[in-house]
């Protein structure tokens, strides 16, 4: 392999480790084999395809071709994010309030970074743009997951300590205040553990295939801290309105829990 492009053959030398995992999995009856094959095979589609769709989007520099692929990016991660979760809202707010916190967290990211920080012109350029909002829409997907369902299942295993806080007067966020700090620490952990380790345990994504594509490490360096500042802010922030908006939708306003909001497990 060399720092150029990959040839096919590069790409099954690399998936020969797959399948020595696959041939362990055999000797030892992990019944992981099949599984990991066709995540395997549905990767190497979906990076396929995804790999040719860009490759046409950017060079039709269209803001409308941009903005298509923006949105389908947009539809599959609130997809995505709804089937993540093991108690739902009833509704359209189970769509609602993953696709709302997604759009605005994520767009607001990649926009001010792609716009302000690393100053593309014009600013809707799919070569910054659509990258960076597939990264974004990653990192806070997992957050977003992570603190609704902390918030649905803490509200229902504390269903009597917080209504007892309500029924001594207290508001419905200062009775679900413990309950939402909690659910944040949860979803905004694994981004930070990322930041305090990046460089020192591990190189991260981008960084390394900038190097390998023959960038300056130090170039490489300054482009990966932009990306995960931007990343662990919009997942801060996408965390923060998800738990605010099902705090929101999990009583109502005068101060009373509505469990009956939510769908039923499973």
């Amino acid at each position: 392999m060399s720092s150029g492009a990959l040839a096919n053959g590069d790409l099954i030398l690399a998936a020969c480790l797959l399948a020595i995992n696959g041939a362990l999995s055999l000797a030892f009856g992990l019944r992981l084999e099949l599984g990991l094959a066709i995540a395997a095979i549905r990767t190497a589609v979906q990076l396929a395809v995804i790999g040719f769709v860009l490759k046409f989007v950017f060079a039709q520099s269209s803001p409308l071709w941009t903005a298509g692929v923006a949105l389908l990016l947009f539809s599959v991660a609130g997809y995505e994010l709804l089937q993540r979760q093991q108690r739902r809202f009833k509704g359209w707010w189970a769509y609602g309030l993953g696709n709302a916190t997604l759009l605005f967290a994520g767009g607001l990211a990649t926009v001010y970074s792609v716009a302000i920080v690393i100053g593309a012109r014009p600013w809707y350029t799919p070569r910054y743009l659509l990258p960076i909002l597939a990264m974004v829409l990653g990192s806070t997907l997992t957050s977003i997951s992570a603190v609704l369902q902390t918030l649905t299942d803490g509200i229902e295993r504390e269903r009597g300590t917080i209504e007892a806080r309500l029924a001594h007067g207290g508001t419905r966020f200062a009775a679900l205040v413990p309950l939402l700090r909690r659910a944040l620490r949860t979803a905004t952990a694994p981004v930070f553990n990322v930041l305090s380790v990046a460089g020192m345990v591990a190189l991260p994504g981008v960084m390394t295939g900038q190097i390998l594509a023959g960038a300056d490490p130090v170039d490489a360096a300054k482009f990966q801290m932009v990306l995960m500042f931007v990343l662990a802010g919009a997942s801060g922030l996408g965390a923060l309105a998800a738990a605010l908006g099902g705090v929101l939708l999990l009583s109502d306003h005068r101060h009373r829990l509505r469990l009956d909001r939510l769908a039923p497990d499973g």
